[in-house]
């Protein structure tokens, strides 16, 4: 299978993302994952090694959860957002001090930049990691999407039976009822098979 990094000229232009041509992103695309979303996922049995990355950590739903079952958890965003022991980084585009290599990723990308997010993810761990994004289900579809599945297809996609919602900015107490179709999209890296639908 090949090895996939993706390159400048996917990077954006795939979702047609016109902001990333001139380096600017939304910093307020922020939408919470409620922590039983992750719970539930690893309640499953979902696979996931000690040392994990999230780079999209906002104030730490999905960290918190991670720390309280033993994973050591570096943490990053965009901007602080108040996530306990966490750095500012621009997962996309930046690369000193990042935990590259032997290391799982998991986040729940903005809505926006979620390919991108994929592409980066993939390539920035070694061979046999687990990267795993919190997405809607519709990024099933998509010609942009298929391009990525066509080299580098999930292992596994674990979809939610019920609608969820995220908490834009991070507030709970706003939201009202699930929505949103959501799955948690499962990559390992360089290891090819069929992709496996399973139900939370």
């Amino acid at each position: 299978m090949k090895d996939w990094t993706g390159n400048k000229r996917t990077l954006g232009a795939t979702l047609g993302a016109s902001y990333l041509a001139t380096g600017e992103r939304p910093r307020e695309d922020y939408y919470a994952t409620h922590p039983d979303m992750v719970r539930e996922l690893l309640n499953a049995g979902a696979p996931l090694r000690q040392r994990v990355w999230e780079p999209a950590c906002g104030a730490g739903h999905i960290v918190n959860v991670l720390r309280e079952r033993g994973h050591e958890v570096y943490a990053t965003d965009i901007v602080d957002r108040g996530c306990p022991d966490s750095s500012v980084l621009d997962f996309l585009w930046e690369f000193a001090d990042a935990p590259m290599g032997d290391v799982d990723i998991m986040t729940n990308p903005p809505y926006a930049t979620a390919l991108e997010f994929v592409e980066r993810a993939l390539a920035c761990v070694n061979d046999g990691a687990n990267v795993w994004m919190l997405l809607r289900l519709q990024f099933l579809e998509g010609k942009a999407w298929r391009r990525l599945y066509d080299v580098a297809p999930p292992a596994d996609v674990w979809v939610f039976s019920e609608r969820r919602t995220c908490a834009k900015n991070g507030d709970f107490s706003k939201t009202e009822g699930g929505a949103i179709a959501y799955a948690w999209f499962h990559w390992i890296k360089n290891h090819r098979r069929e992709c496996i639908i399973k139900w939370l």
